[in-house]
């Protein structure tokens, strides 16, 4: 599984976290360079100083690593790869529309929070009172689960465990034993986990916040909750979820958030010449292009007239407006409508999709068959990993590309000099650990105690790096986060914007990253190996290993 977030700290954890193993628990003192540990015959060994040497020693060395890391940085603006896949063989490209060809400023999930408060309120006769909450655009990640039974949000892994510390009812974090009192352990079996895209149905209790439009839907569900238990009001936990769910759906349905955009485009709308430059650069290649889009027709057309300029659609030789992803891609029976330029639906059957006009609903099945456009030489780029990518690269074979904006906040993060040093630490702590847990004296073990707080106070640290709440988008604690495990699956390659295509050649191939397995011995780690555990103080004389191998 390659991913920026998953190489970049298997990097650490493999690369310099490997030679940091190799090195700095070769032993302290004489016993790195390689001579003897030996204690007086009769004494009794100082474990104590023995393992905080050992400590020390590893501290030293962890410093000495940043400098040469801090040379090897990721780029926030490369394309990262799952899948071995050559823009040689891609002759047509495809585009969802929002957060793919269009991004938002932050204003707009402000609008949609506020919006759907609002109809709560009117609509679903909810306490005025909540009101006085306001969106936080710092509160929530994407990715996120929410319990709806229980009325919980949290971050689960990729192994359905729940991240401890990442459970919150409200705005109030969970205490980690009511969450494993809760779950009994901290582990969500399968059968109560959100069904294929992600969401609750037949007896499933959970449902995964996938969609970038869904970030203001968990900070209303919470801001919601909270009220309700500050104030001691029973209420019942499905029927808030579902109300909130209707209400974020009515901002779209009802036309709000369109009405509101095509108002004051420039508030909402971030330009980008870069968009145009992307179609530009592969309509001098050559390539055929097209837009797949639940966004309405009128709505579209003014943000690609913003972005793009008038001539947009002399770009796409395709072009569909309302398709009703994911249902588009399943549902062979909706035929398309031609939309004419007042945006009225005219009723003549299609037998061609033509250049420059624009078409609703329709289906897959019929897309292909009218265009024929099949397979691996079709590359379809959309931000939401179930209902843009996960259909097209299970059914169809189509390549796939992952719109993911947080990505390049990430990674600017993940280049940071604190980061790094704090991660490369953590690793060689946990190097510490794994080594020095076969001495199980009362001594060594209150020393390792110490070890194992500073281990979780550190790992909090670096969740506190990305979001105070829940952390990374990309990884638990050490493990990839659910969301990740779906990017891997669904995504052949990945990237913050369509911008980051103007740094490729459009022959280039994307080759995944190597990263190692469990059992490999890391490329980049100069064969350094993990050491035996080093004779205790007071143990038979025998030398210690060198610190690179045998």
């Amino acid at each position: 599984m390659a991913s920026a977030a998953a190489a970049a700290a298997a990097a650490l954890a493999r690369g310099a976290g490997a030679r940091a193993a190799a090195v700095l628990l070769g032993g302290c003192g004489g016993a790195a360079r390689g001579r003897p540990v030996c204690t007086a015959p009769g004494t009794a060994p100082d474990m104590k100083g023995y393992l905080w040497e050992r400590y020390r020693e590893a501290k030293r060395g962890t410093r000495d690593l940043v400098p040469s890391i801090m040379n090897n940085l990721l780029n926030p603006d490369a394309i990262f790869s799952n899948n071995e896949m050559s823009l040689s063989d891609i002759e047509i490209y495809g585009f969802d529309y929002d957060y793919t060809l269009v991004f938002y400023s932050k204003h707009l999930h402000t609008l949609i929070f506020n919006a759907a408060r609002d109809l709560l309120i009117n609509e679903h006769r909810y306490p005025v009172e909540i009101r006085k909450y306001e969106y936080d655009p710092n509160f929530a990640i994407r990715g996120l689960h929410y319990d709806v039974q229980r009325a919980v949000l949290m971050k689960i892994d990729a192994f359905h465990y729940i991240q401890l510390g990442t459970v919150y009812r409200g705005l109030s974090v969970v205490p980690d034993e009511e969450v494993i009192e809760m779950y009994e352990g901290s582990h969500v079996p399968l059968e109560q986990m959100s069904d294929f895209y992600g969401k609750s149905s037949h007896g499933n209790t959970m449902k995964q916040f996938m969609d970038i439009f869904s970030l203001p839907e968990m900070s209303l569900l919470s801001c919601v909750n909270e009220y309700f238990l500050k104030n001691n009001i029973d209420y019942e936990p499905v029927h808030l979820y579902k109300d909130v769910k209707d209400s974020i759906r009515d901002v779209h349905i009802k036309g709000i958030m369109y009405r509101a955009i095509e108002a004051d485009i420039e508030k909402y709308i971030c330009y980008a010449e870069q968009t145009r430059a992307v179609l530009a650069k592969l309509a001098d290649h050559g390539k055929k292009m097209f837009l797949i889009t639940n966004s309405p027709s009128s709505f579209v057309d003014k943000g690609m007239r913003y972005i793009v300029g008038k001539d947009w659609r002399d770009l796409f030789d395709v072009v569909i407006v309302q398709a009703e992803k994911p249902n588009f891609f399943n549902d062979k029976r909706r035929p398309f409508r031609k939309v004419n330029e007042k945006g009225v639906l005219l009723w003549d059957k299609i037998h061609k999709l033509q250049k420059g006009q624009i078409y609703k609903q329709g289906n897959l099945y019929e897309f292909l068959k009218l265009t024929g456009w099949r397979g691996s030489k079709v590359l379809y780029f959309g931000d939401h990993i179930y209902s843009d990518l996960a259909d097209l690269t299970l059914k169809h074979g189509w390549r796939t590309g992952a719109i993911i904006p947080e990505l390049r906040s990430e990674l600017r993060i993940m280049n940071t000099e604190q980061y790094i040093q704090t991660m490369t630490w953590l690793q060689t702590l946990t190097g510490l650990l794994e080594q020095m847990q076969v001495h199980r004296d009362v001594e060594s073990q209150l020393v390792l105690q110490e070890w194992k707080k500073e281990r979780k106070e550190m790992r909090d640290m670096t969740k506190n790096f990305f979001n105070a709440q829940f952390g990374s988008l990309f990884r638990t604690d050490q493990n990839p986060t659910y969301f990740l495990r779906r990017l891997s699956r669904f995504a052949d390659i990945y990237m913050a914007s369509l911008s980051c295509l103007l740094s490729y050649d459009v022959s280039h191939t994307f080759y995944p990253r190597r990263t190692p397995l469990q059992h490999e011995l890391p490329a980049w780690s100069d064969g350094a190996r993990a050491p035996a555990p080093a004779p205790a103080p007071g143990s038979a004389c025998a030398p210690l290993r060198e610190a690179h191998g045998d």
